[in-house]
């Protein structure tokens, strides 16, 4: 904080507070309080206090982790999920929806147990987080199903090369209880070209009407929305 300008910052103020990182205390909060002005009304003395609210910090941010994330896979949760994507839709940034959803997921849970079918949750989340970019948003919906936003992606030829990359990625998962089975996802896409103004409702309702079509298929299925259809 400028000192310069306290005086200033602090007129018909009790108090301004600054927050900051410490070199050897880590997170601090400084408090500047007046105490007494002189005849012509300028600020004489200040009383200044200094606070160690590292643990305070770390409290906010477990919130904040607990309040965003899946707790199962360590992804987002719908929530946050949503909340960025529609950051991106409102800035109008082209990208890419998917919806994944694991097929015959209630025939893992009855044939291998509720724990297995654990295990394969969090092994797609895994896997779908190591196949996407930094800024791609990831998150589990619900259930067996899960989405992906890739901002940017519009090209359908790029899109195909993705999905090529998850599939093979999913389909290297090994979960031993399974004894060899493969984990078999469903698809369904749609780009948004940035033009129009949609909510996440409408995209998702749009790339949910592909996967539809994906599930009708066999073994690994991509389909990106068609609106001619």
């Amino acid at each position: 904080m400028d000192i310069t300008t306290v005086e200033d910052r602090l007129r018909g103020k009790n108090t301004i507070v600054h927050e900051f990182t410490g070199k050897v205390s880590g997170w601090c909060r400084e408090r500047f309080i007046p105490v007494d002005y002189d005849d012509d009304g300028r600020l004489w003395h200040v009383l200044y206090c200094v606070e160690n609210i590292d643990e305070e910090k770390r409290r906010e941010n477990r919130l904040m982790y607990l309040a965003q994330t899946d707790l199962m896979t360590g992804i987002r949760n719908r929530g946050s999920g949503e909340n960025k994507i529609t950051e991106y839709l409102i800035r109008k940034q082209c990208g890419l929806l998917c919806l994944l959803d694991c097929d015959k997921f209630k025939s893992i849970n009855d044939t291998y147990g509720h724990v297995v079918g654990d295990k394969v949750i969090i092994a797609i989340a895994d896997t779908l987080r190591r196949s996407c970019r930094d800024d791609d948003v990831v998150l589990r919906l619900g259930g067996d199903e899960f989405a992906v936003f890739i901002p940017g992606l519009i090209d359908k030829e790029r899109a195909e090369a993705f999905f090529d990359r998850l599939f093979s990625n999913i389909e290297h998962i090994d979960i031993a209880e399974m004894n060899g089975n493969h984990i078999l996802l469903s698809l369904g896409a749609c780009f948004y070209d940035g033009m129009e103004c949609i909510t996440f409702d409408q995209l998702y309702r749009r790339a949910d009407t592909a996967m539809y079509d994906s599930k009708k298929k066999q073994g690994y299925s991509a389909t990106i929305y068609d609106a001619k259809q």
